[in-house]
């Protein structure tokens, strides 16, 4: 909510993806019909209005079974947002005329800009890296991190004592009366892991972008940020994510692609020779990128390297990826050795049912596919980029 009316439209509105971690696996709210949750924000700090009606088909209220037990609604909801929200509309909006105070928490890392076709004009967007002692800035992240219970299936709340902890937030800069105002855009999460003897492993752990700016790149300029900010520190190893989402993983691909691409050992020519240690050594002293994702740069970029249409080539290069996807089936068939050694007919016989050779190849060929399906998209953002 940025303007009074925009409480009544419904294109401010978005719905959660998910529920359970409120009402149950089920997701289901017991004992009401027309049961309505409203959960307002405050566009820039996130001050809370809370609304829960239940109104029948005639506008009355009404209660499915008034002769059991309902869901306590706005309790369960209690439990995930901090306390101080408004229940009132009149004090909610009192509150929307003090945001023009807020400002964004932190040290300024990044400014950019993104064409919006509708208004034909281009919006301004800033990156800021923030921590607890940021005056206002603990209040402002509990009511934060309220949208990770509704937007990311397995999430939990942090630790927030723990000084090993770095938040980068996005913020749009728009006009309200001849003022400046932000807005929260989305934000990520970074814990950073010790490595013996002297260095740290940042690893993502959260990161999301709210629905209403989804789509328009938020996501690539913040991880490019982020990777940017160690890349400048000599005690960072790497970068890495904690148990990634698959939307996660494209992004990380294209922002890797995107900041690798232009490294001399990623040059057309050494990639037609092969993934190299040369490639390793440099995009994690430089990048701050790891084996494993350093090895899916190269395929990427490789792929743009290589004429598809050239049988030699193309052969080159998907026995080159079917290289690294056999690992797993290789695995497999070492342990079927151990097992002819140890185990009685019978049950060697079970085992065997569950690892069938055609069945490998099809798999391992499937995989390849859908990687190469997945890399060119990559290739085509980048070449839009």
């Amino acid at each position: 909510v940025r303007f009074p009316e925009d409480l009544k439209d419904d294109n401010t509105t978005f719905n959660p993806e998910y529920s359970h971690q409120v009402f149950g696996d089920d997701e289901v709210a017991f004992g009401y019909k027309g049961l309505k949750i409203l959960l307002y924000y405050i566009a820039g700090n996130l001050t809370f209005l809370l609304t829960v009606s239940v109104f029948d088909t005639n506008g009355k209220a009404t209660l499915l079974f008034w002769w059991y037990k309902q869901d306590d609604v706005e309790s369960k909801i209690r439990e995930i947002i901090p306390p101080g929200f408004c229940t009132n509309t009149d004090d909610f909006v009192s509150l929307l005329e003090k945001e023009v105070n807020f400002k964004p928490f932190g040290m300024l890392l990044h400014t950019y800009s993104v064409h919006n076709e509708e208004g034909g004009e281009d919006i301004t967007y800033q990156i800021y890296k923030a921590d607890m002692t940021c005056p206002g800035f603990r209040e402002y992240h509990e009511r934060l991190q309220t949208f990770l219970m509704w937007f990311i299936e397995t999430a939990s709340f942090i630790d927030v004592d723990d000084e090993r902890w770095n938040y980068f937030l996005v913020f749009e800069k728009y006009n309200k009366d001849g003022a400046t105002l932000f807005a929260t855009v989305g934000y990520m999460t970074v814990y950073n892991y010790y490595v013996y003897p002297d260095k740290t492993r940042p690893r993502v752990s959260q990161m999301l972008i709210l629905p209403a700016f989804q789509g328009e790149g938020h996501g690539a300029q913040l991880l490019e940020t982020v990777h940017r900010y160690y890349m400048s520190s000599p005690t960072v190893l790497d970068i890495t994510a904690e148990d990634p989402s698959e939307n996660y993983v494209k992004l990380r691909d294209f922002v890797l692609v995107k900041l690798c691409q232009d490294l001399l050992c990623f040059s057309p020519g050494k990639l037609m020779q092969g993934f190299s240690q040369e490639m390793v050594m440099e995009a994690q002293q430089k990048l701050k990128i790891n084996k494993q994702h350093t090895r899916r740069v190269y395929e990427i970029l490789r792929l743009r390297a290589t004429d598809m249409g050239d049988a030699e080539q193309s052969r080159s290069y998907r026995l080159d990826v079917k290289r690294r996807l056999i690992g797993p089936y290789k695995k497999k068939q070492r342990e079927l050795a151990k097992m002819r050694r140890c185990l009685r007919p019978e049950e060697l016989t079970n085992q065997l049912n569950q690892i069938d050779l055609n069945m490998q190849h099809e798999q391992l060929e499937e995989s390849f596919q859908q990687l190469v399906s997945d890399y060119r998209r990559v290739l085509e953002r980048l070449a839009q980029a």
